[in-house]
């Protein structure tokens, strides 16, 4: 039986259609990182300090240290309080110099910037004492987005298509992206960044499946690699753009009217030929093939498009039979630990890059600089060292950074980012492991929906990442404490896992272990390297991928 990778084949596996394809998708993911990490620069801290101009109507005349010293508790430090003021009260400006004020209370007027700024979300809408909390609040919120997108977007772009919801969630992104400069308040911010946070994971989802499904089983990992750095040159990106545009409303706009560009995507973004096969749209999926063939110069017989039928598609299995068999129980609960702990840590250190003590542009421009190597490398760990031990190691390693910087005195920032740094270059590794073991380790007729579970857990870790960072309030070190543990107690739980290098894929759940027979091919670890990266932010990638590979 004729396969659809035989078509793949026949039209180039790499040739100039699909580079010109990735190159398109991966544009659309430079502006990615944007809306996960650009809130960052739009709140930086500033100096601030009560509103107390109700002490203007009885002394017209004070200046402002006068007014200041008068209505303003001061610090330990001599410093005046930023969250607290004297309470009003009925006196007049004598009895106020004599008898000075002594009763306390919050912020009640608002407050003051004295520092000439440019407009940020920090001094617009007040995100600072009781209010400072709403900014880790938000971003929880737009990670949020990310889990329902990924549940919304993945199952809808199987029913209508990779090509539609592409062009929809671009749309999504762009308006509500835009119409963020305009919000009231902070709350409607918060609503559309969840919005927008949906609309992020559609494009992230179908920009992977499209890149793995229209090239050949060899050039997979190509593929996904260079989408993968396109991520990653958008947060070196973010830090000059942020230093150079400090208005927070146009730094927005920067950040979310370039969507707009991509939008003769209309025209030249093609359909998934396999999602048009599986559907039964034949005479569709002989058009772009041949119209792939034609710009990769080369001819698809006429009797191979003749043999072109809709391939059955097994029924997945449900989630109840991960947990059915000891092996995979076994391996779903420690695998979906892994997943969790690789987004804690991963998002705990990107939001907080501001609380390491350096500057924050650096220090952005440090952790994004580092997602390349961490991608690239671990396609040799995980050849050299094998599966099992790169995924422990790495877990073992990103905890340890993290609990070793609780340690580290406050004035030893450059200590601390240099840690950081490393911290997050192996979590970035360790995440691209994770995909990689959890297609091997899960059985075929079960894959989709083992890695689907895991991924649900990595998004629930983004939301829980910022709401961990509230915890400074009680002690620094507390949020980072939180991350390393995690993830070194995860990390030994990984060394009860099987090794699946040089294995083939399991395809049914009867085993009692997870193994394998050799592989048939000397590209077998970077083809499920390809066909896992392929599932990030909750995404199935379509079901004969795995069954075409196997095949070859």
């Amino acid at each position: 039986m004729t396969e659809f990778g035989d078509f793949i084949s026949a039209l180039g596996e790499f040739g100039l259609y699909q580079k010109l394809l990735i190159l398109l998708i991966s544009l659309s993911l430079l502006l990615n990182p944007f809306q996960t990490i650009g809130q960052v620069f739009m709140v930086l801290d500033e100096p601030h300090h009560c509103n107390t101009s109700w002490i203007r109507a009885i002394g017209p005349n004070l200046t402002e240290e006068e007014q200041l010293n008068l209505t303003l508790p001061r610090d330990a430090d001599g410093a005046y309080e930023q969250c607290s003021m004297y309470s009003p009260v009925d006196w007049d400006l004598d009895s106020i110099v004599a008898y000075g004020l002594n009763a306390t209370e919050k912020c009640s007027s608002g407050w003051v910037y004295p520092s000439a700024q440019a407009p940020s979300l920090l001094n617009e809408f007040d995100l600072v004492c009781d209010r400072k909390d709403l900014i880790d609040i938000s971003q929880s919120i737009y990670m949020l987005g990310l889990l329902l997108g990924s549940i919304i977007f993945g199952p809808l772009s199987d029913r209508i298509g990779r090509r539609p919801v592409f062009l929809f969630s671009m749309l999504i992104r762009g308006l509500f992206g835009v119409a963020i400069v305009f919000v009231p308040n902070f709350y409607v911010y918060m609503a559309f960044k969840c919005v927008v946070g949906t609309a992020e994971a559609g494009i992230m989802i179908i920009a992977l499946v499209l890149a793995t499904e229209w090239v050949g089983v060899s050039h997979r990992p190509k593929a996904v690699l260079i989408s993968h750095c396109c991520f990653g040159i958008g947060l070196m990106i973010i830090p000059g753009l942020s230093y150079g545009i400090r208005n927070w409303r146009l730094l927005q706009i920067a950040g979310s009217a370039p969507v707009f560009a991509l939008f003769f995507y209309i025209w030249v973004l093609p359909e998934s030929a396999r999602w048009l096969v599986i559907k039964g749209r034949i005479e569709e999926a002989k058009k772009v093939l041949q119209k792939a063939a034609s710009i990769n110069k080369r001819t698809i017989p006429l009797e191979l498009l003749e043999q072109l039928k809709p391939e059955a598609q097994p029924k997945p299995g449900s989630i109840l039979d991960l947990f059915r068999k000891k092996h995979l129980r076994k391996v779903t609960l420690i695998m979906t630990c892994a997943w969790f702990a690789d987004s804690l840590v991963y998002y705990g250190l990107s939001l907080n890059v501001s609380g390491f003590g350096l500057d924050v542009y650096l220090t952005q421009l440090a952790f994004g600089g580092v997602e390349l190597p961490a991608r690239f490398s671990c396609i040799f760990l995980l050849q050299w060292f094998g599966r099992k031990k790169t995924q422990a190691v790495l877990l073992l390693l990103s905890g340890l950074m993290c609990l070793i910087v609780t340690g580290i005195p406050e004035d030893q920032p450059m200590v601390t980012t240099v840690l950081a740094t490393i911290g997050k270059f192996t979590a970035t590794a360790s995440f691209s492991t994770s995909y990689v073991y959890s297609a091997e380790l899960f059985p075929t007729v079960i894959r989709q929906t083992g890695v689907g579970l895991c991924s649900m857990s990595a998004r629930l870790a983004g939301i829980i990442a910022p709401l961990m960072l509230l915890l400074e309030q009680y002690h620094p070190s507390i949020p980072m404490a939180i991350f390393g543990s995690v993830s070194v107690v995860v990390g030994l739980l990984c060394f009860l896992l099987p090794e699946t290098r040089g294995t083939d894929l399991v395809d049914d759940m009867g085993l009692e272990d997870i193994k394998g027979t050799p592989p048939q091919t000397s590209n077998r670890s970077l083809e499920t390297l390809s066909k896992t990266d392929t599932t990030k932010v909750g995404v199935d990638l379509e079901k004969d991928n795995y069954k075409f590979s196997e095949s070859k």
